[in-house]
């Protein structure tokens, strides 16, 4: 299997989170890659770095004026007085009326939903190449290959056409969907990270060629607290068109894996071309943010399950914090995904 990763990423390190009332460091840290990396190398697997990629698809899904805020953002705010290290926004619109705005201060305000994406120096260049990595893989999905891996950091299921949010910027896993649908009547996205890919049904929440599914922590009490709720099946066009799993923080793997057949069948029903697989490891027991009780055991099941579902899939990396077993949650996952896979193209 094709993986991508491009080392330039690594520049994008950023350091403010606010939880709880309490600054503390950021958790999408340039060592989640090393950690990513070992997993790759477990599976002898090795990544390639991804050709530039066109803006054109980044335009497919964000509009100019995100692409433009996130290009110039951390120049035009080091400008401003006594400027700190990072783009964090203090003032968000709320009224219904609301303009554009034109100072960096306030369009960091608009094109940024919280405090847990900051805009450092390089994170344009780094985002930038993190969808390369997402659009070379479906790339090479489009070319024949039934499945590619991206290595994407920094994430991107959290970011909509033009609000960056939730440790992403670019939404990598709506790029490569939306570069799919170019070869493709209809594509559909399987979310298993353990936060709602709000970003990406919010992109094609009114659209019916592209099937948006997540299986998440239940918002009520998690991140990100106002969609992932199961009444929410997509409007106009695209009712019927998204379908959300919440489920409990205290999920296990029995429960998980049921949501992810139920995921599948929604999926096999749709019809798809091809999938893109918005694969999170923050699932698994030991991840620092706690949101399930899923096993090693359970990711490499979840591997199999989705492979053996036979849809042509670009896998694109999501979250999965620092944690000794981040390594080893990769590689579980991977090594079900691609057992399913050889075991599919074996003569009966």
């Amino acid at each position: 299997m094709k993986c991508f990763y491009a080392p330039e990423t690594e520049s994008h390190d950023p350091l403010f989170r606010l939880t709880y009332g309490k600054l503390q460091r950021n958790a999408e840290q340039a060592e989640r890659a090393k950690l990513l990396l070992a997993g790759l190398d477990a599976l002898s697997l090795s990544a390639t770095p991804p050709p530039r990629a066109p803006r054109a698809a980044l335009e497919a899904v964000h509009t100019t004026r995100f692409l433009n805020f996130l290009e110039t953002a951390w120049d035009e705010w080091q400008k401003l007085p006594d400027a700190g290290p990072e783009v964090v926004p203090n003032v968000f619109p709320r009224a219904a009326t609301s303009s554009y705005p034109e100072t960096t201060l306030a369009r960091a305000g608009w094109h940024m939903g919280d405090t847990s994406a900051p805009i450092g120096q390089h994170s344009w260049q780094a985002s930038l190449r993190a969808a390369d990595c997402a659009i070379a893989a479906t790339d090479a999905v489009l070319a024949g290959d039934d499945a590619a891996y991206a290595l994407c950091r920094p994430a991107g299921h959290h970011t909509s056409a033009e609000i960056a949010a939730g440790h992403c910027l670019l939404n990598n896993s709506a790029i490569a969907a939306a570069r799919l649908r170019t070869a493709h009547e209809r594509v559909a996205t399987l979310d298993i990270d353990v936060h709602h890919g709000n970003g990406t049904q919010d992109i094609f929440y009114d659209r019916g060629d592209v099937l948006t599914v997540s299986i998440h922590a239940d918002p009520t009490t998690y991140y990100p607290f106002f969609t992932g709720f199961a009444g929410e099946t997509g409007a106009g066009e695209g009712a019927g068109y998204n379908l959300n799993i919440p489920l409990t923080r205290t999920t296990t793997d029995a429960a998980w894996l049921s949501a992810i057949d139920t995921a599948l069948a929604r999926i096999s029903d749709f019809k798809p071309g091809a999938i893109v697989l918005s694969l999170g490891l923050d699932t698994h027991e030991d991840d620092p943010l706690m949101g399930m009780k899923i096993s090693w055991d359970g990711l490499r099941r979840a591997g199999e399950k989705i492979a053996a579902a036979g849809f042509p899939t670009v896998i694109v990396q999501e979250g999965g914090y620092l944690s000794p077993s981040l390594t080893t949650s990769l590689q579980s996952f991977l090594s079900g995904f691609m057992a399913a896979k050889r075991h599919a193209l074996e003569p009966n």
